[in-house]
């Protein structure tokens, strides 16, 4: 894992075309943006996550229940 510190105002680039800006930090939360292009998907790591889970319950359906739609 590459650990870096940034400033408010300050950004990473990742692949050249996708930037990671520090809007503000408020309450030790800090608010991000992210410029990419519109077919880079992002989510929230937990939103994820249950993406992630939802498709491999989707591999696992029953074939008798599907017969029956």
């Amino acid at each position: 894992m590459l650990v870096l510190t940034r400033k408010l105002d300050e950004g990473i680039v990742l692949s050249g075309d996708i930037v990671i800006k520090i809007l503000g930090i408020e309450d030790g939360k800090v608010k991000i943006g992210i410029e990419a292009p519109k077919h880079i998907e992002i989510h929230r790591e937990e939103i994820f996550e249950l993406i992630k889970n939802e498709n491999k319950n989707a591999i696992n359906i029953n074939i008798e229940q599907l017969k029956k739609l």
